[in-house]
């Protein structure tokens, strides 16, 4: 692990202020960004920016009470101010008898894996407008095509440094090329929006401009005409597109804090089997080039890949250094960190492993069915489990897509919904969170 711009060096000192001014501990997080962002619709340019930041965040315990102030201002008058006032708060706030950084035996130490993370080509603007025009220009090709929400294109790259006064100090620096596109088919009241977009780690990765226009005009000229249909218990396929949703709903439910305050449908289920035999799903902070990967977790702790779920069986939760004292258990490595904020538990690059067939054999047995393609609204009680979901999709008939639906409600509990899910063989990385395409028995559709 390296220095960037003398990063831990400051943090460094941060940390030997903190000490100094009556703190027991401290750690601290440095975060120095640029990004370019780029929009355009219906050929003129609507956005062209350049933004750079640069923040820093410091927390301080003493005893079994933290504190945490954050700042853009690094120069020495600054960081005093800053110690002051987060050692002054650290003094009076309730005790947490759960806060505090890691043991030095517990942290990170050694060579950082090789994630090649950092794509080092900045691209001139002009290439970005070139992409955007040529996503855009594809999708409005496309005949049935009417309006355009937009196109557009960024880059960003990011540097983290943390250091703690347990000993602890890394960093790494991230890149990301981004481009979406949004169109509109049909006139009047019949129009219907769809979209597309690759977001990626470099460049050299990012999906072909045209051929991702071009996608997202059919997808929006197939889903006219659309009609309702009745209200019936059928099998749902959820399209890979929007079937990490489900196991996003899993991380949020298998996530330390949510266990240890009893408020999650899965708190009883560890070392259970939550989902069928065949199901495996993993979280690997380490794959090359990934969306979330990242060399340690926001603690300083070694972070590593781990199957979630194995042939169907909870192996794990997602835990933190605080929810793991709480549930008397040890961290996973999976503390995401903030600026302005404590750490707490998240997953890196989450993904339900394929299955066997691919998406047409695993719908070629059903008579009637749904093919969802985009969700609406965010009805999931994380307590009980309980699911409903605004939908739109394809009606399935004989096992293929049949014609447009829309309007309609989905729902189920996601306690009976895991047990019946199958997957396909079409996974790909596109999200940070990502299943392939994805059917769950005995859902209820609300149509008309």
């Amino acid at each position: 692990m390296t220095t960037s711009d003398g990063a831990l060096d400051l943090l460094a000192d941060l940390i030997r202020r903190a000490r100094r001014a009556g703190a027991d501990a401290a750690d601290a997080v440095l975060v120095g960004s640029a990004a370019i962002s780029h929009a355009r619709r219906l050929g003129k340019l609507e956005k062209l920016e350049r933004a750079e930041s640069r923040d820093l965040g410091l927390r301080v315990l003493i005893g079994k009470r933290q504190a945490i102030v954050a700042t853009n201002d690094t120069d020495a008058k600054a960081l005093d101010e800053l110690v002051a006032r987060a050692v002054a708060m650290a003094r009076v706030v309730p005790e947490d008898p759960f806060c505090g950084l890691a043991d030095p035996d517990q942290i990170f130490k050694g060579k950082a894996p090789e994630l090649d993370l950092n794509d080092p080509a900045e691209p001139a603007t002009e290439r970005l407008i070139e992409l955007a025009q040529a996503a855009e220009d594809a999708a409005m090709a496309v005949k049935g095509v009417t309006n355009s929400e937009g196109a557009e294109a960024g880059w960003s790259r990011s540097s983290v440094a943390m250091a703690a006064s347990n000993g602890f100090a890394g960093s790494y620096a991230v890149s990301r090329h981004s481009l979406s596109v949004s169109v509109l088919a049909g006139e009047g009241t019949g129009m219907e929006r769809d979209y597309d977009f690759s977001s990626v780690v470099h460049a050299a990765d990012l999906d072909d401009a045209a051929t991702l226009g071009k996608a997202a005009g059919e997808r929006a000229v197939k889903r006219l005409n659309p009609r309702k249909v009745n209200t019936v218990s059928v099998p749902i396929v959820y399209d890979r597109r929007i079937a990490g949703g489900l196991i996003g709903h899993l991380s949020g439910a298998i996530s330390g804090p949510a266990i240890a305050r009893g408020t999650s449908f899965l708190k009883d289920r560890l070392g259970q089997a939550v989902f069928a035999s065949g199901v495996t799903i993993t979280d690997d902070p380490h794959r090359r080039r990934g969306l979330r990967s990242k060399p340690f977790d926001g603690e300083g702790i070694a972070n590593a890949k781990r199957a979630i779920v194995e042939e169907g069986v909870l192996t794990t939760w997602l835990l933190d250094l605080r929810s793991a004292r709480q549930l008397k258990m040890a961290t996973t490595g999976h503390a995401a960190r903030g600026i302005g904020g404590p750490p707490s538990p998240a997953p890196s690059n989450l993904y339900l492993e394929p299955g066997p067939l691919a998406p047409d054999q695993l719908m070629a047995d059903i008579k009637e069915g749904f093919l969802v393609t985009e969700l609406m609204g965010s009805g999931v009680n994380g307590v009980t489990g309980d699911y409903s979901r605004g939908a739109t999709g394809f009606w399935i008939e004989n096992g293929r897509p049949a014609y447009p639906v829309s309007e309609v409600t989905i729902a189920g509990n996601l306690k009976e919904m895991y047990p019946r899910l199958t997957p396909a063989s079409d996974l790909e990385f596109r999200y940070g969170t990502d299943a392939p395409t994805l059917r769950v028995e005995g859902m209820t559709i609300a149509g008309k």
